[in-house]
């Protein structure tokens, strides 16, 4: 477990980012709140970090910050929750690494008084957090699945799609992006709530990749046993990506598949540029925790929680496809673009 800490002193009066639902106000001299992510090296848990650190120091609030040692280190996350607990945080921000597994610990939080606010990823159930602030990721996915079928044209009738996700377990995050990606792509989902179970003959199968370079690079060699025609490559992310791409081209496939992924960070907007991934979906790390900052400032402050974006069980902070190859009917920026909008 790691862990880091900013002191300040409390500012007065700070105006919430989203719409709001009040509870009975109460305010206190000293704030304090948890940041729990999946690991510390993925430039976008990085970029998280970072914006939850500049807004708790403008805010004046005394900010800890844990991680897992890998993507799916469960374990670690529920030592950080019963510290946050033990300390007396105000609240807590988590990207979790097992959605349904960590809820136990969390309403414990909740039963003292912690708001918990899930970031990115969705807890399983939803309501097991206060507040979700995240990438639509079933939007995500299904932007990459739309811009793939439609690169293909008619080839993507007899598409050869490997799909390289994240965790055995399965995380909501990891779900909705798969699940988003096949909508797009027109492929029935059977059960939208579980990877794995659809019947299309198109899909060579499934593999994780723990969201890391390694873990892609591998997945792929994996897949691409089983079948070598592979011709698109779903990917979790875009570190799992650019393992993917190694992969294909140690194969001399690199020039013969499409890749599609999620995240938005500046190398991987990069590497759309340079024409290793086809399409990303971009997401905003950095406002997901600065919104989570100032929602934890307002409930010490009021006992007021966040409210979703109308319409959503969510507060969506949005998301655009980067790709320099853009189709008709799904809505897209370029690379350019991209790159100024980009994190880590």
């Amino acid at each position: 477990m790691q862990k880091s800490a900013i002191s300040k002193s409390l500012a007065a009066g700070v105006a919430a980012a989203c719409l709001l639902v009040g509870a009975p106000a109460f305010a206190q001299d000293d704030v304090s709140a948890c940041l729990i992510t999946k690991t510390d090296i993925n430039p976008f848990f990085v970029k998280m970090r970072e914006g939850a650190q500049a807004k708790a120091q403008e805010l004046g609030i005394t900010l800890s910050t844990y991680a897992g040692r890998v993507d799916g280190d469960h374990e670690t996350q529920v030592q950080a929750v019963e510290t946050c607990i033990a300390s007396g945080a105000d609240g807590i921000l988590i990207t979790a690494s097992d959605t349904k597994a960590i809820t136990d610990v969390l309403q414990q939080a909740r039963d003292q008084g912690i708001l918990v606010i899930a970031l990115d990823t969705p807890l399983d159930p939803r309501d097991a957090a206060d507040a979700t602030f995240a990438t639509d990721n079933f939007k995500a996915g299904e932007l990459t699945g739309a811009w793939a079928r439609a690169t293909l044209g008619d080839a993507a009738a007899d598409a050869r799609i490997a799909f390289l996700d994240l965790s055995p377990s399965q995380p909501s995050v990891d779900v909705l992006r798969n699940q988003g990606f096949m909508t797009g792509f027109g492929i029935d989902t059977a059960d939208p709530t579980t990877i794995g179970d659809e019947s299309d003959p198109r899909i060579v199968g499934h593999d994780v990749t723990a969201g890391n370079e390694e873990g892609g690079r591998t997945a792929m060699e994996n897949l691409l046993q089983r079948d070598p025609n592979v011709n698109v490559v779903y990917t979790i992310n875009e570190p799992a990506a650019a393992g993917a791409y190694e992969a294909l081209r140690a194969f001399g496939k690199e020039n013969d598949v499409i890749i599609v992924s999620v995240d938005g960070g500046c190398p991987g907007v990069q590497n759309v540029a340079e024409g290793v991934i086809g399409a990303t979906a971009q997401q905003y790390p950095l406002r997901m925790a600065s919104l989570g900052i100032e929602a934890i400032k307002l409930w010490a402050d009021e006992g007021v929680k966040p409210e979703p974006t109308e319409g959503l069980d969510f507060f969506d902070t949005g998301v655009n496809l980067v790709t320099d190859a853009p189709v008709d009917g799904v809505p897209s920026i370029d690379s350019a673009e991209g790159l100024e909008l980009c994190w880590g």
